[in-house]
């Protein structure tokens, strides 16, 4: 397994006869054993980097390769070189995976401008274009659907692509990949394209033990080198020391004298105009404009004063991460009201030529609800947002304008730095926090990387630019470990789910399924922490066998006699901590107990021994290392075959259910037991009726919607009220969202069905529960009336009221009730197959029938 990249002399820009021989040799020989690397190179107007000639290389050798490298990179041009090789065979084909649907879009975009319509497909989930294409991308869930359906799409299959490979750790869907490496027929090589993580040997070394020869390409290096600032007030400041001391990452003492004047001043310096700092600029555009409202924080330059110094500094475009969607629209507000136009007469034609055609499908009446008219505006005048709220048209025309330069501020989420092409010669960062669901907590050193990871525009830009603004309360001592800090591990996130489980066990068998699940990345790397516990514990050992030679007493076995006077003195140390709470009855029982084990110690032979207390300092070291090792050892018995033991749980509840069935020769409580020191023992069972319904049920409630289908819960519902319930099982509401009240549920069937679903929940629940698994989530009514009434025909604006969504949410929440609708027309028999397919013209309408393609 390579773990460097070779230097290439031929990637030197001198000519043939400037080489030595020795390098127009090797040169030769490079040229002679990769004929295909260098036809795909004579195509490009650019020279290629060490790290992707290196993993070129491997891919034309035929081995699989895993690429680490930073973002901007170019990590994706090996997968292309793949895709090039695979367009050589008449017969060959491949597929490009992406964990969002914007970058299998924008991917798929690329290629059929590269190899044509005919040979590019796209399968999103909710989109199926030209499925049987030699070219195919796709959502990694669609993969590994196809994989559990055995579809012949595989037929031929000759690469996969795994973009953005590090989502294996997304503990929402990381699992996702997992099954996918594991899955895939061993003859199709893998082209996996990882942010640099810290632990990518550990992850090359997984892939090459599950997918044999597998090569690791790292690279660390930016293609555009990062120069890292801070704003203080108005102070624009580089980050690290410039002295020549920079190499060691040391804070420039301006920024440690400036954020301390700002501390004793409560943050009121700095509120004037920018510019006072280090690096002055003037404004290209000319003019000064006056506030148009006050600094809603002392001593934080405002939004639209950021732009105008970027700008007068040339480093726009700019992002700007928010964290915030509503901050993102706040601050496109805020900069549009200032009066800033960062674009020309001819750009703004443009920018309205490029939104008519993307957004000619529109309805007229749905415009000022969507706010298309505030968007234009902020489009004409070089600035925009960009979050999941939004349609997914207008973001996509946002990512266009943003590439072309049309659009020069972006204010953005952080979803923007996962992969989507929009680099930018600045990235601003608002603040180093965000809000996780729970709490606000400090972004990363992993989440840094990937944000700033966008500044730097490569073949255009000579370097890019980090602005972090500071706040009250930030150490820049810690701004500047963050951001020297530049790669995070990749755990995995892996379970075994009830959908899985019978997938595998149908095609593999219970026994070897367990041992499938023992190849995952999860139980790889539990094995490694394992192997390093293991040693420590076998360290241990040795000095617990030291100090019970040193503690041997000639009267008696003196192990006995420390742990009574260790047992003594642990009921002290826990009356004395509890003297405050706790009953007179309790303080006399521990009491009791302290008196008769003194009685018992001062009988143990050992007791009379003249050299006990030597004895007992030896004996107090041992009993207090034999405390650690036992508790490691009981970490090593947690750690051993964990993920085969939560996959024997899962059965065990399929198995109650009737979706397993014993095979014959066996009982069920035979079928119901295992042994992890044994596999071969495990009782087999085999997929019932049930069971091969649920194989093809994906999502995180599979096995409710299996029970409900089973019990024909939802038989009686017509097709609005089957949307609504569809719409229930997918929704996954904020943790701010409240119970809803029942007059804001759909009337009719769909309220006695919702009774019927909740509780078949409940009953799983509790069985999950007895099993020791962590249980599926409630189902979520609270879209159920504004998908009800969408698939009813009600008009936008009045659904969206309902939903109190914004617009990019709702058209993401009912695309994934009609992913939901989809399954159930195929799974479900009549009446419910039929209503689901009916449910699906219903839904699928307006703006949600819009494609990005």
């Amino acid at each position: 397994m390579r773990r460097s990249t070779p230097k290439w002399p031929e990637n030197r820009r001198v000519t043939s006869s400037e080489l030595s021989p020795a390098e127009r040799f090797a040169a030769s020989k490079i040229r002679t054993r990769t004929p295909q690397l260098q036809a795909f190179r004579s195509r490009l107007t650019f020279p290629l980097d060490e790290f992707q000639l290196a993993a070129c290389e491997v891919v034309e050798a035929g081995r699989s390769v895993l690429v680490a490298a930073p973002t901007g990179a170019g990590k994706t041009l090996v997968a292309e070189f793949a895709i090039h090789l695979a367009m050589q065979d008449a017969r060959d084909k491949v597929f490009y995976t992406a964990p969002m649907k914007a970058l299998s879009n924008q991917k798929f975009q690329e290629l059929v401008a590269e190899y044509g319509a005919s040979e590019v497909g796209l399968l999103t989930g909710d989109t199926n274009v030209n499925s049987r294409a030699r070219i195919v991308v796709m959502t990694t869930e669609v993969l590994r659907n196809m994989l559990y359906a055995g579809s012949d799409l595989l037929t031929d299959l000759r690469y996969v692509v795994l973009d953005e490979v590090h989502f294996l750790g997304d503990r929402f869907r990381g699992a996702v990949w997992e099954e996918v490496i594991i899955h895939l027929p061993l003859d199709v090589r893998m082209v996996s394209l990882s942010a640099t993580v810290s632990n990518a040997e550990e992850f090359g070394d997984w892939l090459q033990a599950v997918r044999g020869e597998t090569d690791v390409i790292v690279s660390e290096e930016r293609p555009v080198p990062l120069q890292q600032h801070v704003l203080v007030g108005s102070k624009y400041l580089d980050l690290f020391d410039s002295s020549g001391q920079a190499a060691t990452n040391r804070v420039n003492p301006e920024v440690v004298r400036a954020t301390s004047l700002q501390r004793r001043s409560g943050g009121r310096a700095g509120g004037g105009r920018p510019g006072t700092g280090s690096h002055g600029y003037s404004n290209r555009r000319g003019g000064s404009r006056p506030a148009p409202h006050p600094q809603a924080v002392p001593g934080r330059m405002d939004r639209w004063k950021i732009v105008d110094m970027l700008d007068g500094l040339n480093l726009l475009p700019a992002i700007f991460f928010v964290f915030s969607r509503v901050g993102c629209d706040q601050a496109v507000r805020q900069v549009l009201r200032s009066g800033v136009r960062l674009t020309t007469a001819a750009e703004r034609e443009e920018i309205r030529e490029i939104v008519d055609e993307h957004c000619r499908t529109l309805r007229d009446e749905d415009l000022a609800v969507l706010g298309y008219y505030e968007w234009l505006e902020g489009l004409e005048r070089g600035v925009a947002a960009h979050h999941a709220g939004m349609l997914p048209a207008f973001k996509e025309v946002v990512e266009i304008l943003f590439q072309r330069k049309l659009v020069k501020a972006v204010f953005a989420t952080e979803t923007l730095a996962l992969g989507i092409n929009m680099p930018a010669r600045s990235v601003v960062l608002e603040k180093l926090e965000k809000f996780n669901g729970e709490a606000r907590v400090p972004i990363t050193p992993g989440e840094y990387t990937q944000l700033t990871g966008r500044a730097g525009r490569r073949g255009i830009d000579v370097e890019g630019h980090s602005v972090i603004q500071w706040t009250q309360g930030l150490d820049p001592q810690a701004v500047a470990a963050l951001a020297s800090r530049r790669t995070y591990p990749l755990n995995s996130s892996f379970r075994p789910t009830y959908n899985m489980a019978v997938n595998l066990i149908e095609q593999f068998g219970r026994s070897r399924t367990r041992e499938v699940l023992e190849t995952s990345f999860a139980q790889f790397q539990a094995d490694r922490a394992v192997v390093d516990l293991a040693r420590k514990v076998r360290t241990q050992q040795e000095s617990l066998d030291g100090y019970a030679k040193s503690m041997e007493c000639h009267l008696g076995d003196f192990r006995e006699y420390i742990l009574l006077r260790q047992e003594i003195a642990d009921l002290e140390r826990q009356g004395a901590s509890r003297a405050d709470v706790q009953s007179r009855g309790e303080r006399e029982r521990r009491q009791d107990k302290i008196t008769g084990l003194r009685r018992e110690m001062r009988q143990h032979p050992c007791h009379a021994c003249p050299e006990r207390e030597q004895h007992a300092r030896w004996a107090e070291r041992w009993y207090k290392l034999k405390k650690q090792t036992d508790q490691l050892s009981a970490q090593i018995r947690s750690r051993t075959g964990a993920v085969a033991k939560i996959f024997d749980r899962v059965t065990d509840v399929l198995l109650d259910l009737g979706y397993l069935v014993p095979r014959d020769g066996s009982n069920s409580a035979e079928a119901a037991t295992y042994d992890s020191s044994n596999v071969s023992r495990v009782a087999e069972v085999d997929v019932a009726g049930p069971g091969r319904t649920l194989r093809r049920i994906y999502g995180d409630r599979d096995l409710l919607v299996a029970e409900c289908l089973r019990r024909g819960s939802w038989n009686s519902l017509d097709v609005p009220s089957l949307a609504a319930m569809a719409a229930t099982l997918v929704y996954e509401p904020r943790r701010d969202e409240g119970t809803v009240s029942e007059r804001y549920l759909p009337r009719g069937e769909y309220r006695t069905a919702l009774d019927r679903t909740q509780t078949i929940w409940s009953e799983l629940d509790d069985l999950e529960q007895a099993h020791k698994l962590p249980g599926t989530s409630q189902p979520a009514p609270g879209l159920a009336l504004a998908m009800h009434r969408w698939a009813r025909g009600a008009t936008l604006d009045s659904v969206l009221d309902d939903a109190d969504l914004a617009a990019g949410d709702f058209v993401r929440w009912t695309k994934q009730t009609i992913d939901m609708l989809d399954q159930l027309s195929i799974v479900a028999d009549s009446p419910v197959g039929t209503t689901a397919r009916k449910a699906l013209d219903a839904v699928r309408r307006g703006i949600v029938s819009y494609s990005a393609v």
